[in-house]
């Protein structure tokens, strides 16, 4: 047996969907799902929003012709694999490796590692600059990518300005 729902019903039901998607996703300086919540720095004006595959929050710098990702998982991986072995993950498929600088550092009051190398996908070389940063059982990574090492100020702020919500 259905049961019609009244108008008002229907009002309350859609506000409340309305509501529940409006708490998940970015506002363009928080990042809400049901497994993760954090904050990210300054998004510069010449920054503008895309999708990326795989990506929680992606965007394309034109003026640097670089593409700013940030990626995170909760629960898979985050305990006991090292930040290195993380890194290196994120790298499987490119060839032509050139490890250019890698250090560890503070980030939200954990260690992170920031490294820096080229590689190239499909016959293509570009310039990578990549945080990755392991907390609360969660992994995150932020990889700026680009022909050059131009614009990653901008990028070194954004990340900086990074905090998990609880």
């Amino acid at each position: 047996m259905r049961f019609p729902l009244r108008p008002v019903s229907t009002l309350v039901l859609a506000a409340s969907l309305v509501a529940a998607c409006a708490s998940n996703g970015f506002d363009g300086r928080t990042y809400r799902s049901d497994e993760m919540a954090f904050r990210v720095g300054p998004i510069p004006p010449n920054w503008r929003s895309v999708t990326v595959e795989g990506a929680l929050l992606a965007f394309r710098d034109d003026v640097a012709s670089a593409t700013i990702q940030v990626g995170g998982r909760c629960g898979l991986d985050g305990d006991d694999v090292p930040l290195e072995a993380l890194t290196h993950h994120l790298f499987l498929h490119f060839t032509a490796r050139n490890l250019v600088k890698q250090e560890k550092l503070d980030l939200d009051g954990r260690a992170a590692l920031r490294t820096e190398l080229t590689a190239a996908l499909d016959g293509v070389e570009r310039s990578y600059l990549v945080y990755v940063l392991k907390k609360d059982g969660c992994v995150y990574d932020f990889i700026h990518v680009s022909p050059s090492a131009e614009g990653r100020a901008e990028f070194e702020r954004f990340v900086r300005g990074f905090g998990t919500l609880g």
